[in-house]
This record gives structure tokens, C-alpha cells and sequence, in this order.
């Protein structure tokens, strides 16, 4: 009976493989969820989101063994997620069938913006982040507004090539004040947000008017702070490729595209070649191109953190044969135009008006702490610089911690690409400490 014992030592290890290979995989989501601090309310949420992170496990380690792919997917920050829930709170591009169709029709002239590069003078690779044109990444956390993050981007950059200064602008203001068209973290178009800035007469900065990854109310006092302004927009012919590659390199050019496919969502490197459709339904940023060994690219800044990608960017593949261009980026493409100067700097603020009776000192905010029927009958004031007045009408935080949790008495800030706020241990701000600066 000896002659058994090897073969029974075989099939019981036939039947641990699984076992152990689960283990393996629980190790890691332990190791994962300390890495990007995820925290789940209670065990059995956990298992299910261990689940999903096993399921995104065996795709992204299928797909990494493929011999011939130019890009690698890894377990980012969205490995905890099903492409359901991804798609549900990471797009925002909000297109009408209408506009669509009108942007589509490759007989459309573009409304061209001027004195775009030449075709006969096109460099054979364009990187604006070398010219110091393009901000740090930013997260929208799951708030669906990446069509602000795709428009201030190009505003930034074009700000910079016209004035020499870079500055950081804010896409709260467009999602909370920006509502003609556009529906705040339900999505939005770019064009509509050009618009709103010209009408507006400027955009305010992200220190000034810092974003919460939430809608708030219109701060109306924020956008007479017109710090950039530009002068007009341009949308690119759909379908031209050539036309689009003469804008970004002439500035950052924002685009549409289908970023809801899995490999999208876990994408880590190399030069994303798909496959995906045309179904436009996320905007992000062109902000250069180059090529890699005989594959030409386009250099994507996206709005998902710098845990994302390469450090919050793509490579995605032009040039491709398709007037769509991969994942639609040449369906939507459109930049603001600058000619005019910024106006002059304010002078230095003086008193706040809360109302008629209450003034807060220059850089101090009101904060209503009692109302009836929406109008306020009690104000103070929270001396924090730019601060956010909490909806416990007790607290404050401050502009760089602008998230309220009431409930652990903190303020807080999105790192990350977190599906919620998260405290930094080491710079963590009380709440009620805040709270004493009301006067």
C-alpha cells in the first residue's frame, strides 16, 4: 500500500491548492487595504468587497501574462470595486444625444481657435507638463465631476503659456455655481463650463474656493474673485486627428472619452490600447504626445489621484485608423482661448459682511448657526483662512482640511484615490478646536 502514499500526498495537495491560494489573496487584501486605508463598516461588507478584490485579482493577473500587450493593469485604488460600481462613481461626462450628434458629423467645421501650430510644423512629441503648464493631479473622489477637473486643467495651462503663471483653479465653484447646463457631481460638458467662465467674467483659485468631493451651496461672494479669465473656446471638428494633435501642441486640449471598461479602471502603465467603445462618458486632459517604439500616444492627465495610472497619467494610443479615435478621443475635443490679460489683483479685503448688523474680520467667513425659512438670525464668525462652515452650525475647518465629520470631530481632507475623506494621523485638526475661532 506505499505505492499510494505519494499519489494521496498529490491529491491532498490538489485539493489545499485552492484553500491556499485564497489565503495568498486575503494576505494581500489586508496588505491593499492598509496601503490605501480602506476601512469597511462591518465583516460581512468586507467579504464582499474581498470578493470583488479577488474577481479583479484573476483579471488583472490574466491580463498581465498576455505576451504581446503594450500596457499592465494593477490592484489600484478601484480593486475593491465591480466595474458596475466604478462606472457609477468615478465618469460624469453628460453628453445630450442631440449635441452628440452634432459633434459627430464629421461634414461639421470646428469652431477654430487661433494661430494653432501648423500642420508642416508639428514636433513629434509635445509634453506641457515640461513647460510647467499643467498642475499637480487632483481627485474627484467619487463626486461625477470630471468635466470640471478636464476644463480647469485646459484653463491652467493656457493661463500659463498666455500670463507665464500657473495657477491652481478651483472646480468647486463650477460645480456648486455653474448650473445653467451642467449638474455638479451628476456630470457636465466642458463648453458649458467655458461658457460659465466667460459669463462669470473669471474663475476664482482652488485655495480661495477648495474642493470638498461634494455639491455645496454657491458661494457668490467667490465668484466676484475673477483671478483667470479667458476670452472664447473652440471645439475641434469631430473625427480630426490631425487637427486635435495641432492644438495640443499649441496648449492642453480637453477631451471625452469611454473610461468606464475594466482595463481602464485598472490600468497602471505602458500604452493603453483598449479595447473600448466610443461611448463617451468621462472627461480628462490631452496634455502632450510622443511615441514609443513605433506606437504613437497621446499623454493623458486623468482626475482620479496619483494612485491611478502612472502617477494620475495614461499613455493612450493614436493614430489608430479610426476616425473615433481610441475610446472616442477624437470625438469631443475642444480648448479655452486666451488673448486678454488677468485683471489686477484686489486690494486687500476689508471687514466681511455677514448682514447689516454683523461683520467678521478680512479672511474670516460667516457662518450661520441659526436660521428660520432660509433667512439667518444668528451669525459668527470662524477665523480659519477660507474656511467651510460645517451643517452642525458649531464648527469649522479650514480651507486645506474642507471636508465636516462632526461625528469623529475632525476636518479632513481627500488623499488619494479614497472613496471617502481620510485623516492624516499626523496633521489631523479638531473640529471643535476650529470651532473656538468663532467670535
Amino acid at each position: 500500500m506505499r505505492w499510494l502514499l505519494p499519489f494521496m500526498h498529490l491529491l491532498l495537495l490538489f485539493f489545499q491548492l485552492p484553500t491556499c491560494k485564497s489565503s495568498s489573496i486575503s494576505h494581500l487584501f489586508d496588505s491593499w487595504c492598509k496601503e490605501y486605508g480602506k476601512t469597511y463598516a462591518s465583516e460581512q461588507e468586507k467579504q464582499q468587497r474581498f470578493k470583488v478584490f479577488e474577481q479583479n485579482y484573476e483579471y488583472v493577473t490574466l491580463h498581465n501574462a498576455r505576451p504581446n500587450s503594450s500596457y499592465t493593469l494593477s490592484l489600484n485604488a478601484f480593486a475593491d470595486l465591480t466595474n458596475h460600481e466604478f462606472k457609477a462613481k468615478y465618469l460624469g461626462l453628460s453628453l445630450s444625444a442631440s449635441n452628440l450628434a452634432i459633434r459627430l458629423n464629421s461634414e461639421q467645421v470646428g469652431i477654430e481657435g487661433p494661430d494653432l501650430v501648423k500642420e508642416s510644423d508639428l514636433p513629434s512629441s509635445v509634453d506641457w507638463r515640461k513647460q510647467g503648464a499643467v498642475t499637480e493631479v487632483k481627485d474627484q473622489g467619487s463626486c461625477g465631476a470630471c468635466w470640471s477637473f478636464s476644463t480647469t486643467g485646459a484653463v491652467e495651462g493656457i493661463n500659463k503659456i498666455v500670463t507665464g503663471s500657473l495657477i491652481s483653479l478651483s472646480e468647486q465653484e463650477l460645480i456648486d455655481c455653474d448650473k445653467s447646463y451642467n449638474d455638479g457631481c451628476g456630470g457636465g460638458l466642458m463648453d458649458y463650463a467655458y461658457q460659465f467662465i466667460i459669463k462669470n467674467k473669471g474663475i476664482d483659485t482652488e485655495k480661495d474656493y477648495p474642493y470638498q468631493g461634494r455639491e455645496g451651496t454657491c458661494k457668490k461672494e467667490k465668484l466676484k474673485k475673477h483671478v483667470v479669465t479667458i476670452d472664447s473656446y473652440a471645439d475641434i471638428t469631430a473625427k480630426n486627428e490631425k487637427k486635435l494633435q495641432q492644438a495640443v501642441a499649441t496648449q492642453p486640449v480637453s477631451v471625452g472619452i469611454c473610461g468606464s471598461e475594466k482595463s481602464f479602471q485598472l490600468y497602471s502603465g505602458g500604452i493603453f490600447t483598449g479595447p473600448c467603445s466610443a461611448s463617451l462618458d468621462h472627461a480628462v486632459l490631452i496634455v502632450g504626445y510622443d511615441s514609443k517604439d513605433g506606437q504613437d500616444y497621446w499623454i493623458i492627465k486623468n482626475s482620479w489621484g496619483r494612485y491611478w495610472g502612472m502617477d494620475g497619467y495614461m499613455h493612450m494610443q493614436r493614430n489608430t485608423g479610426n476616425g473615433e479615435g481610441l475610446c472616442g478621443i477624437n470625438l469631443l475635443a475642444s480648448y479655452p482661448i486666451k488673448t486678454s490679460p488677468n485683471p489686477p489683483p484686489s486690494p486687500p479685503p476689508g471687514p466681511v459682511r455677514c448682514n447689516l448688523f454683523t461683520y467678521c474680520s478680512s479672511g474670516e467667513t460667516c457662518c450661520c448657526t441659526r436660521d428660520i425659512f432660509g433667512i439667518c438670525l444668528k451669525w459668527k464668525c470662524c477665523g480659519a483662512e477660507s474656511a467651510v462652515c460645517c451643517q452642525d452650525r458649531r464648527s469649522c475647518c479650514p480651507h486645506d482640511y474642507p471636508v465636516c465629520d462632526t461625528k469623529r470631530n475632525m476636518c479632513l481632507k481627500w488623499i488619494g484615490n479614497s472613496t471617502v475623506a481620510q485623516p492624516l494621523a499626523q496633521e489631523r485638526i479638531s473640529a471643535s478646536q476650529v470651532a473656538e475661532a468663532f467670535l
